[in-house]
This record gives structure tokens, sequence and C-alpha cells, in this order.
């Protein structure tokens, strides 16, 4: 397995909205196990595929202890949502910045697994808030996003910082 390189905020490409996923082969599975090997050696809990540069509609989620349960969403759909909660989000592509996101507290989402088969799934607490997060990542949006103007500039003038010390 090869862990690939994330993007960070503000790059561009983050902003892209992604493609329905329509082949399901070995290719599409092997981006699948990069993408959880990436995920794991961040650290993380999730990662969405246009935060490693493919702009498809496949993310993966794994929020056990162990990093032994992980779950690979193509295509997905919220198709039931309930509650409000707010809590403290970090993302991948923001390494080292928390701030507090409202999210639904419930969810039920559709969605593909990496051989094509539909599945439905209800989540709830750090699962929903994950799921929901990396959705947003395939429609182009950040949890940065939701905070305000003064908050995301702030936050851009640090990983634009970053980035400069990191290359």
């Amino acid at each position: 397995m090869t862990i690939l390189s994330i993007l960070h905020f503000p790059d561009p490409r983050l902003r892209q909205k992604s493609k329905l996923v329509e082949v399901f082969d070995d290719e599409l599975r092997t981006l699948k196990d990069n993408m959880l090997e990436t995920m794991y050696a961040a650290p993380g809990v999730g990662l969405a595929a246009v935060q490693v540069n493919q702009l498809i509609n496949m993310m993966v989620v794994d929020i056990s202890e162990g990093k032994n349960e992980p779950y690979c969403f193509i295509n997905p759909e919220l198709i039931e949502t309930d509650g409000l909660m707010k809590t403290d989000e970090g993302c991948l592509s923001v390494p080292a910045i928390y701030e507090p996101v409202d999210r639904y507290e419930r969810i039920k989402v559709k969605a593909q697994n990496e051989t094509g088969e539909w599945f439905e799934m209800e989540a709830t607490g750090l699962m929903s808030v994950c799921i929901q997060h990396e959705m947003d990542h395939l429609k182009g949006k950040l949890f940065v996003d939701y905070l305000t103007e003064m908050k995301r500039k702030r936050i851009r003038k640090k990983m634009e910082k970053f980035a400069r010390e990191t290359m």
C-alpha cells in the first residue's frame, strides 16, 4: 500500500466537486486501500478522495480505537437526518486546527461499497459527524466554511505559513 499526499487548505483543488463513481474495479479498490493507509498514518478518522487529489465520490472512515473497522462510502447520499449537535471538528487538510461546528446528531446514509453494492447505515455521534464532514469534502466544502469570515482568514494565514515552513 502507498501513503498518498494530502492536500491542505487553502489549495483550490479542495474546492472541486467530485464525480460519481461508475466503474468498480481493482484500481478503485487499490485507491480505497491507499486512502485507508494514508488516513491511519496521518492519523485521522476520515478521508475523502478529493483530499488526495482524486475527484471521485469516495470516502473512507474508521472511528474505532483499534483502527480495524474501516468503512468505504462511494456515491453517498444522506437520506435521513435528526437533531443537531455542536462538536469540535478538525481535518487532515487543515492540520492542528479544531473549531466547533453544528452537525446532525443522527443520520441515515445510503452508499455503495467498493464492489458497487448499495447499503444503508444509521450513524450517531462521532460516526455521524465524520460521515457528514467527509461528504462535505465531496461537494468542495470544508469545515472552515461553517466559521466566521474572521476565523477563516486567521486559519488561512496559519495554513499558508504552515505550507511555507514545510516546503
